[in-house]
């Protein structure tokens, strides 16, 4: 039985059919691509994706495949303004992984295969609409055969240019930045070259230079090239035009060879106001799309997987009411916001143009960077590990939305069976044990012991803080736990 299509299936989409399939939920995942992808596309995955990985199961497999970038550098002129760590990161994962997303493709299938599901390829949706209690969507196979599907939830995951997105009518709001941008996929050779676990950025007069460590020796380099006048499209660049920047933006001293990908790509900054629309969702670039300064696309839409797909596996298995999916917008819209703000920052910040604006802001970084306080924020915000939703419908509480440390969990992540179920961490057991009875559908069977004996917590599957109460919150508990089985009559469809 399909209770959940799926549209996409790049990472955002190969994340939330493992997650659903795990919990149990019936899934179909199409792509209308041939294959996957085979160029490296987004390249790290950060402390909080992993983490969140361990409850899928997965880690492992990212780690022996990846390449652990313990921090970076940023120069100008021959000098280096500061180096950025990640070592004081609060996670077991204190690093930046790199990792080419066609491998996160790679490892995340097999993943999903491991429950007996594939990948439909050469797949499309054409069109979609309401139904009862669902959405009848229309596919189109290679050779052009057609079908008609009926399935309770829909969920977009299907990049830029989704047709979910626009099947819904939705405004993708925002605009494209200026300049054009170089990306090549090389090896780096000569002494001067930055250190190959390394994420390196030159500030130079004519705009930003980035070198991104890939695993087994290769690199990514990427720089602005200026703007193109409209109706002449730039050519893909050369090897010699990669050489070029590396010899006036890096200072030279080493050469670039064996090139494996060079095209040139533009930055877009948008996003849709809201990602639920009744029986229909978006996720990943389908809701929002940025600068990748600091790698949070990718790691940011497969955080909207793991969100929306213990929500959705409770509503299915009525283990929870429909109130619940109402969390996912609000939730993940504000973090799209987030890191659009973040992202577009460290991007003006790099593509300065005035000289006196770019002699500021390089005395003020070497400033900035020599202080740890600023390196250790700056290594946090990357990492994703402070993504919180304090404003939530779901956090009730002085202490709630935060991120639980896993260092507390007590056992195994919460989340991490067969079925998502809230964990209760409170000091008495006995009525502890009485809650979870009668919550048998929302609860873990076991309650645990929380960090401080006066604490009391409900801690959600993807392990963030719901409720936080204190020793006396038993009655907050019920009335929390019953509100999440309550429905919220958003369920129509949509027709496209």
């Amino acid at each position: 039985m399909t209770d959940v299509l799926i549209v996409g299936a790049g990472p955002v989409g190969l994340t939330m059919a493992a997650e659903l399939v795990r919990y149990g939920v019936g899934v179909r995942l199409i792509d209308r691509a041939p294959h996957a992808t085979e160029t490296s596309k987004a390249l790290v995955v950060w402390s909080r994706t992993l983490e969140l990985m361990d409850r899928m199961g997965c880690t492992q497999a990212f780690l022996d495949a990846g390449l652990r970038a313990p921090g970076a550098s940023i120069r100008s002129g021959g000098k280096v303004l500061g180096n950025p760590r990640f070592a004081d990161i609060a996670s077991a994962y204190n690093f930046a992984l790199m990792i080419p997303q066609r491998e996160t493709e790679r490892l995340l299938a097999a993943h999903l295969r491991s429950f007996g599901v594939e990948v439909e390829r050469q797949v499309e949706l054409v069109g979609f609409g309401e139904a009862a209690d669902g959405v009848e969507a229309r596919l189109r196979h290679a050779y052009g055969r057609e079908e008609t599907l009926r399935t309770p939830w829909l969920i977009g995951c299907d990049g830029a240019h989704s047709t979910v997105r626009h099947g819904l009518g939705l405004a993708f709001e925002g605009a494209a930045q200026g300049d054009d941008w170089l990306l090549a996929d090389v090896r780096l050779d000569g002494s001067s070259a930055p250190p190959p676990d390394e994420i390196a950025t030159y500030l130079h007069r004519d705009g930003p230079f980035v070198i991104f460590p890939i695993p087994n020796g290769r690199a990514r380099v990427v720089a602005t090239v200026g703007r193109t006048e409209a109706g002449r499209p730039r050519p893909d660049p050369s090897l010699d035009d990669v050489q070029a920047l590396v010899d006036r933006r890096a200072g030279g001293g080493f050469r670039v060879s064996d090139p494996v990908w060079l095209t040139n790509f533009r930055i877009n900054e948008r996003k849709v106001a809201e990602y639920r629309h009744g029986r229909v969702f978006l996720a990943g670039d389908a809701a929002h799309i940025h600068s990748p300064a600091g790698g949070q696309g990718m790691n940011t839409g497969m955080q909207d997987a793991v969100n929306l797909a213990w929500k959705l596996a409770m509503v299915v298995h009525r283990q929870a009411g429909t109130s619940l999916l109402g969390s996912y917008s609000p939730e993940r819209s504000a973090v799209g916001d987030m890191v659009l703000r973040n992202a577009g920052r460290l991007t003006d910040m790099a593509t300065l143009s005035n000289p006196a604006a770019q002699v500021a802001r390089n005395l003020a970084l070497r400033f900035l960077l020599g202080l740890h306080a600023v390196r250790d924020r700056m290594a946090t915000q990357m990492s994703e590990i402070e993504i919180a939703y304090a404003d939530s419908p779901l956090s009730k509480g002085a202490r709630s939305g935060v991120r639980w440390d896993p260092e507390t969990y007590g056992g195994p992540p919460p989340g991490a069976g067969g079925e998502p179920r809230f964990v209760l961490y409170a000091a008495d057991a006995a009525r502890g044990a009485a809650l979870t009875g009668r919550f048998p559908g929302l609860l873990e069977t076991t309650p645990r012991s929380p960090p401080d004996a006066s604490g009391f917590f409900l801690v959600r599957p993807d392990g963030y803080v719901g409720l936080s109460a204190g020793e006396t919150g038993w009655d907050d508990a019920e009335r929390y736990l019953r509100a999440l089985q309550q429905s919220d009559g958003r369920t129509g469809g949509h027709a496209s």
